[in-house]
């Protein structure tokens, strides 16, 4: 048994990222401004969008992109019941209604084939969700939108550095938003980002962020004679401070290293558990790289000889931290209340929801942690 507990995850935070963040601190400019703009400008360039619109999470990247895309109350919004709480707050808060569909039973994701028989005359968008850092099928999902004249928003939280085909994810949907939280593959502390291609929509997206301002602060207060502005609709306090900004120019500039290990990581993880009857791990279409936000694998508890709930509990007996992505949204009481969702809606979710379990899996690990977690898990088994 390990002598000190595994955390599930851990940011990778090095001396360059505490400097950079130190230098923001003595400049004398600590919200958005020229730091920000930098953070902007690189991760629009590393994702191939025109450009990117930092905010101050990934809930607000998705609330702000409905808006611009014209999603208000009455209007219905699909995406998939299997997601953080996030994803559907966002439409409900707009008085919207969140209509769930279905997951693919090998990928996690939300199953484009049975997306055409969620859309009704209300529906408006879809938001499909890169779960785990795997891309969804994207090249279905934009020609089922473009077909009915709906708008695309990915929900790209686990997705940083993922691939679709030989491109980044963040620029084939409408707009794309991602988290950087602190488990997220790159994190700015709290911070979210909007990538798109639309010059006009980014434009107005930065005055949403700012309480609907003409200039942001660092044009009100940069030159003499900034302080006009005016407020041509109201806004909301999104924005993204430099000191966080500073933490995630250096972050992006490690992508590459941190994903890199968090796919030997996978790798190495999926060749161990390959040996174990009962474990079932993600499948990979050939044509995604997933940036493994997190490692998920699937519990079959008849031929385990545990159930999920008891695997988590042994694990943590043995010092083995544990998460579940996620629980769905239609057994959520909110949902099921507001919206009439029950249990059974969703059958494929539910299988995949009773048995799954997401083992550590961060850049500081080491193959020793995984030989740790595989060792747990056999010990768990006897």
């Amino acid at each position: 048994m390990r002598k000190s507990y595994l955390k599930f995850s851990i940011p990778d935070i090095t001396q360059k990222e505490i400097d950079e963040v130190v230098t923001t601190l003595k400049s004398g400019w600590l919200t958005t401004g020229k730091k920000t703009q930098l953070f902007e400008k690189n991760f629009a360039d590393y994702t191939g969008a025109k450009y990117a619109i930092a905010l101050s999470s990934g809930t607000a990247a998705l609330f702000l992109s409905l808006i611009v895309e014209g999603i208000q109350a009455g209007d219905e919004v699909i995406t998939t019941p299997f997601t953080f709480v996030s994803t559907a707050n966002v439409v409900h808060h707009l008085g919207a209604k969140p209509v769930f569909v279905d997951i693919e039973p090998d990928t996690y994701n939300i199953d484009p084939e049975k997306i055409p028989l969620a859309i009704t005359s209300k529906t408006k968008a879809i938001i499909p969700v890169h779960y785990s850092g795997q891309p969804c099928n994207m090249q279905r999902i934009m020609k089922i939108a473009a077909d009915h004249n709906l708008c695309v928003i990915e929900d790209a939280a686990h997705a940083i550095g993922a691939e679709y085909q030989g491109k980044k994810v963040g620029g084939q949907g409408n707009l794309t938003c991602f988290s950087l939280f602190p488990t997220k593959n790159i994190t700015t502390g709290e911070g979210g980002i909007i990538t798109l291609n639309d010059k006009e929509k980014a434009i107005r997206l930065k005055k949403l962020r700012l309480h609907g301002m003409s200039k942001d602060g660092w044009k009100r207060y940069d030159q003499a004679e900034s302080w006009y502005y005016e407020i041509h609709e109201a806004g909301y306090k999104f924005n993204l401070s430099d000191i966080n900004a500073a933490l995630g120019v250096i972050q992006l500039g490690r992508i590459k290293e941190l994903n890199q290990k968090r796919k030997d990581l996978a790798d190495y993880y999926i060749q161990q558990l390959s040996h174990i009857p009962g474990i079932q791990t993600l499948s990979i279409p050939s044509n995604v790289i997933s940036s493994w936000h997190i490692f998920p694998v699937w519990i079959d508890s008849k031929e385990l000889g545990l159930t999920r709930n008891q695997l988590i509990k042994a694990l943590w007996k043995r010092k083995i931290g544990t998460s579940v992505h996620f629980i769905p949204l239609h057994l959520q009481p909110f949902y099921q209340k507001e919206y009439q969702y029950k249990k059974g809606d969703f059958p494929i979710t539910e299988k995949i929801f009773a048995g799954i379990v997401s083992l550590p899996l961060f850049p500081k690990m080491t193959n020793k942690d995984i030989d740790d977690v595989i060792n747990a898990i056999r010990d768990a088994v006897k």
